[in-house]
């Protein structure tokens, strides 16, 4: 017998016989579609600079933040995957994301403040619920690496992994 298809709950996704399933109430897929000139499935940076600007009502600086986070292999151009990395992650949170940076940054620094980064974390929803301390911790020092400092890409990077955590 057959193996059949993924189910629709993890769409979109790779089914098992190699077919990539979409889903057809993929928002991001429409809205990357209204500014695609071709079939590609990949977006110049114009394009996508002004689709992140457009649709969810970014600046040109906060756009950009967006852009190179998730220009996963840094070719200026945002493929269809990517875009659906940030829209499922960050999507309609970018402006309060980059927010909380602002607060938790060290005074201009481009850095954030590990201390009370580790205070706003307490309340912070990741995929599970809330973290406790130790996973706040943990978080906090795989994002900081050798170089003990969180940048506003690090931050992302962040975030976006505590949307997907399970525990």
């Amino acid at each position: 017998m057959p193996v059949s298809c993924c189910a629709p709950v993890c769409l979109p996704a790779t089914c098992s016989c190699g077919r990539i399933l979409i889903d057809p109430e993929d928002q991001a897929l429409d809205i990357f579609s209204k500014y695609q000139s071709s079939f590609a499935r990949r977006l110049k940076k114009p394009e996508a600079m002004n689709m992140l600007m457009t649709e969810f009502n970014l600046n040109e600086t906060e756009a950009l933040i967006m852009f190179q986070a998730f220009d996963k292999d840094h070719n200026d151009v945002l493929s269809l995957w990517e875009f659906r990395q940030f829209y499922q992650t960050i999507g309609a949170n970018a402006h309060e994301m980059i927010e909380l940076f602002r607060q938790l940054e060290q005074d201009g620094s481009g850095t954030i403040d590990i201390e009370r980064a580790f205070e706003a974390m307490r309340s912070v929803d990741s995929g599970k619920g809330r973290l406790s301390e130790e996973e706040i911790e943990m978080f906090l020092k795989t994002t900081a690496g050798e170089s003990k400092e969180i940048d506003l890409h690090k931050f992302l990077n962040m975030m976006c992994r505590l949307k997907v955590y399970r525990g």
